[in-house]
């Protein structure tokens, strides 16, 4: 019996142009699955062939909308020298009937934005609602995937980006006076930027031996922390001073601690997706300082990845393979 599989390049999934909002409601509907009960996903196994490299298996089922698939993704800092992106990786997508593969695309774009998804909602939840000042420490792909999507769920009027790349400042600069119509203004240091901030974004590198540099009195009351780059950025001291401390999987947080990945966390109030289903408390007031430590889900992925399968198919895009 014939079958066949849809491959999707780095510029097929680029070219589909999907709409951030239907990204943002994918990945809060994952959310909800996992805060109900409605996800299979076991945290993701990892090697490490280089240092502060890692190669993760993403595996998840998504019980709610039938989606099940799998993402193989890599990490090196030391790409970027070699002219290659930091992040590379491919989704492959399988029929929850079969098991069988009915798709394996690129997943680039697809972790940059699925992230920036999680960022969103994270804030929606999160965030006060009148919160204009975004600071970004890292201004590479995720700075600028998630300043886009912050943007559609704030009144965000004012970004403070730094980052020790001039190439990268400018390069983010331009997209975001393109793409989110704000100019950006440039941080002499990481303090300057975040001070008065209502919003904190750090997309740096993930270290297992970093120099965080944040202390706590830099960061004011209400504000709301987004550490992509898990506690690269953050000192201790002022992961400790949050009223409340968020993961999108406590099982994975503990994972990544017990790796020595991320240090110690004093407090953890709950699974983002508790609070999306309505079983934890977001904010509670306008003063909290709430942190969010989105680790990256493989439900994510596999979310998004079946809403880019169905828009590919629906326009034609991509090259379909033989299997069987």
């Amino acid at each position: 019996m014939a079958h066949e599989i849809l491959y999707l390049s780095y510029k097929d999934v680029e070219s589909l142009n999907l709409e951030p909002d239907l990204i943002i409601a994918a990945v809060e509907d994952s959310f909800r699955q996992k805060g109900l009960g409605l996800v299979e996903m076991p945290p993701k196994p990892g090697i490490h062939p280089r240092k502060d490299s890692f190669i993760h298996a993403m595996p998840a089922y998504l019980k709610g909308s039938d989606a099940a698939g799998l993402k193989w993704i890599s990490g090196n800092p030391e790409n970027p020298k070699r002219g290659l992106p930091y992040i590379a990786g491919i989704l492959i997508l399988n029929d929850p009937e079969t098991g069988f593969p009915i798709a394996v695309m690129d997943a680039t774009w697809l972790t940059a934005y699925r992230t920036a998804g999680a960022t969103a909602v994270a804030a929606k939840y999160l965030a006060r609602r009148e919160s204009e000042v975004l600071a970004v420490l890292g201004c590479g792909t995720q700075g600028r995937s998630n300043t886009l999507m912050l943007s559609k769920i704030l009144p965000i009027k004012t970004v403070r980006a730094y980052d020790i790349n001039e190439r990268a400042l400018a390069s983010y600069e331009a997209f975001v006076r393109e793409r989110v119509g704000i100019d950006v203004i440039k941080a002499s240091s990481p303090r300057e930027a975040i001070e008065g901030s209502d919003v904190i974004v750090t997309a740096g590198l993930l270290l297992k031996e970093p120099n965080p540099v944040i202390e706590a009195d830099w960061v004011k009351p209400g504000v709301s922390a987004f550490p992509l780059d898990y506690d690269s950025y953050w000192k201790s001291s002022a992961i400790a001073s949050m009223d409340k401390f968020y993961t999108d999987d406590i099982e994975q947080l503990l994972y990544s601690i017990k790796g020595g990945w991320i240090r110690p966390i004093e407090r953890i109030s709950g699974e983002l997706g508790e609070v999306v289903a309505g079983k934890k408390p977001g904010r509670e007031s306008e003063r909290e300082k709430i942190m969010c430590m989105n680790l990256g889900l493989a439900c994510h992925d596999v979310a998004v990845g079946k809403l880019i399968y169905e828009e590919a198919r629906r326009k034609g895009v991509g090259t379909h393979l033989s299997w069987l």
